[in-house]
């Protein structure tokens, strides 16, 4: 009398229960998979909000150390020049008072921070040739100065210095080396409103 059948059938079930019990155990990790993926999709902006806030404290931070640099550089008196002239510039930056006062700070105080910030600052308020003159300036001698809030002028004048050759239509690829190097050499650097200067990148490449 043959038993074999009688012998494998509780082994075929067994690995039918075992086939079951995987299947739904795939389903199972399938599920929460996505579940973890959605709330990764979720979490995804409150992460990038928190990390630009912790981006904006180091630059800030940056920006604090090297404004004390100029106290090593520059006696009182011409701590006093440099703050003088800044503020007269400050005053309206359109102005030709304005124009002057950057000159003098270029001249006299080719170190200070405050002079790098006064280049940029009248460079996005005037137009033309001078326009053009000092944001190659603030990028090419200016790089490493601050405002307070933590913009860099190296890396904000690269920024404006691009968008002024893209709306001219006839440096693209001048633009293109700039918007490259503010990817690589400077991803953290931010705008006055405390985002990051690589976000109006990314929203150029999206307009048609």
């Amino acid at each position: 009398m043959n038993m074999r059948p009688a012998i494998f059938l509780p082994v075929l079930l067994l690995a039918g229960s075992t086939f079951a019990n995987e299947s739904v155990l795939l389903q199972r990790i399938i599920e929460l998979e996505k579940r973890v993926a959605e709330l990764e999709q979720k979490l995804a902006p409150v992460l990038e909000e928190e990390r630009i806030k912790e981006v904006v404290k180091q630059q800030r931070e940056t920006a604090r150390i090297r404004m004390l640099l100029d106290a090593e550089i520059y006696s009182r008196d011409e701590l006093n020049a440099i703050e003088k002239a800044y503020h007269i510039a400050n005053n309206d930056w359109k102005a030709a008072e304005a124009g002057n006062a950057v000159k003098y700070l270029v001249e006299k105080f080719p170190r200070a921070n405050r002079t790098g910030c006064a280049v940029l600052s009248r460079a996005q308020s005037v137009e033309g040739e001078e326009q053009l003159d000092l944001l190659k300036q603030a990028v090419t001698q200016f790089g490493g100065c601050y405002y307070s809030n933590g913009v860099n002028v190296g890396a904000y004048a690269r920024l404006y210095l691009g968008m002024r050759y893209k709306r001219d239509g006839e440096e693209d690829e001048k633009a293109a080396k700039l918007f490259s190097d503010l990817r690589k050499n400077h991803p953290d650097a931010i705008d006055h409103k405390g985002q990051l200067l690589t976000a109006h990148l990314d929203e150029m490449e999206l307009k048609p």
